[in-house]
């Protein structure tokens, strides 16, 4: 069992956060917590010399809002005893970073099944997995 598990939920995998969410449940310690955290990719943070877009700071704190509302609302519906936090950058760098910041034992991360892009740049779930210092439990 668990103290603190933290939760990545992709905003258009909600169906499959809620199944991780309660997998995560299953698996806490009692007095223990669940963070649901939720990473705004950054897109001009990959903008160098690839594309030539702009994203309006607006959109980017629009993102955050409503993936925090989303992620409060399911925090809810689920019962969870436990936060939401979203951050913005790049996914698997901010949830690795952040189990560490955290003092996770553990992070529950939903997986799709590899398409052809992810064997040239890795999915988020990959890179969490190799690099996360505390224990990673990948669902699909």
């Amino acid at each position: 069992m668990y103290s603190r598990i933290i939760v990545p939920i992709a905003m258009d995998q909600l169906e499959h956060g809620e199944k991780v969410l309660e997998r995560a449940k299953s698996l806490l310690d009692e007095g223990g917590e669940i963070i649901l955290l939720n990473v705004v990719e950054d897109l001009n943070a990959y903008a160098q010399g690839y594309m030539i877009v702009d994203f309006p700071l607006e959109m980017i704190e629009a993102s955050r809002k409503h993936a925090a509302q989303t992620l409060t609302d399911l925090k809810r519906k689920h019962g969870v005893k436990g936060r939401v936090e979203v951050r913005v950058g790049g996914a698997a760098g901010i949830i690795n970073a952040f189990a560490e910041e955290m003092e996770g034992d553990l992070v529950i991360i939903a997986s799709h099944r590899p398409g052809l892009i992810d064997y040239f740049i890795g999915s988020t779930a990959s890179r969490v997995a190799s690099h996360c210092k505390c224990a990673v439990l990948i669902d699909r």
